[in-house]
């Protein structure tokens, strides 16, 4: 199997294939043959259906940047790794049937992704900023019962979520909720704090990782002026990645967000899936004035 499945990919290199179909392989790790000096570089659609893989390589874009098109239902992807935010001309991605319990942010990074499959794992939440593409047309996250919220940007997607909220969730002390009425949405892990509608002014540190955040991202002739920046590791990373934008305007948030929610049943799409779900749209503000003048149908 091994020799034939290196032929394949061998033969594929050759020949400039812009398909390949390795479905059925009883794939373990991502084969190191499609790794192999500059990869595929060809290649557009790749088709890796039932297998057992558990994870992806963090040089995939490097090695497949001209892939369109990415088929993995019905793996054991735990996690998908944040590089894959850089295949910068993927339109279709097939992550269904999968062990998925986050989704990286820089799945939101994907401007020519159109449809997205992650239907039939074990999602809790939804990155913030996924779906600010106009691109983006499909989204299915259908039978993940612990998803109790879907991010803003989404609503007015074609939008799968029959199955969704079915389960009762377990409150456990390192995640954090929201609560509106009747409905619980427990919020990404990376979300340190959650801002009330009579707040009159943002922490410190928030106001002091925007400050920096608007800094760092001014034009390049600009940064000369600047003196480097002494900060922690993990606020570094905070920096470089802010835990999503304000769906009011669009300003970066780092540790604190003032979220909204948005029965399914208020929506244009409560007709598709009256009865199957009790998923919510869940805005994320970036101050008590953004949560107070934010309205997800105007």
């Amino acid at each position: 199997m091994a020799s034939e499945l290196c032929k394949t990919i061998s033969v594929a290199r050759l020949e400039k294939h812009k398909n390949l179909f390795l479905n059925y392989k009883n794939l373990h790790h991502f084969p190191l043959e499609l790794l192999k000096d500059e990869g595929l570089q060809h290649l557009e659609r790749l088709y890796m259906k039932r297998n057992s893989l558990t994870t992806l390589p963090e040089n995939l874009a490097q090695k497949l940047p001209n892939l369109v098109e990415l088929y993995l239902h019905s793996n054991n992807i735990v996690v998908v790794p944040e590089a894959i935010g850089s295949l910068v001309k993927l339109q279709c991605l097939d992550l269904s049937d999968n062990a998925l319990e986050i989704v990286c942010p820089e799945i939101g990074r994907l401007r020519a992704l159109r449809h997205l499959r992650l239907a039939n794992n074990q999602l809790q939440s939804l990155p913030a900023d996924l779906g600010r593409s106009r691109e983006l047309q499909y989204v299915y996250v259908d039978n993940n019962t612990d998803l109790k919220g879907l991010p803003s940007y989404l609503y007015n997607k074609v939008i799968g979520c029959s199955g969704c909220g079915a389960r009762v969730q377990v409150s456990e002390a390192k995640l954090l909720s929201f609560s509106s009425g009747q409905l619980t949405v427990f919020l990404p892990a990376e979300v340190k704090a959650i801002g009330m509608e009579g707040d009159r002014i943002l922490p410190l540190q928030e106001l002091a990782m925007r400050s920096l955040h608007r800094a760092c991202h001014r034009p390049l002739r600009d940064l000369n002026c600047l003196s480097p920046i002494s900060l922690p590791r993990s606020l570094l990373e905070l920096l470089l990645c802010p835990l999503g934008h304000c769906h009011r305007c669009s300003e970066p948030m780092f540790t604190i967000v003032y979220p909204k929610l948005f029965p399914l049943r208020e929506t244009p799409m409560a007709g598709l899936h009256q009865g199957r779900t009790t998923v919510s749209f869940v805005a994320y503000c970036c101050s008590a004035q953004c949560l107070q003048t934010f309205d997800l149908l105007s």
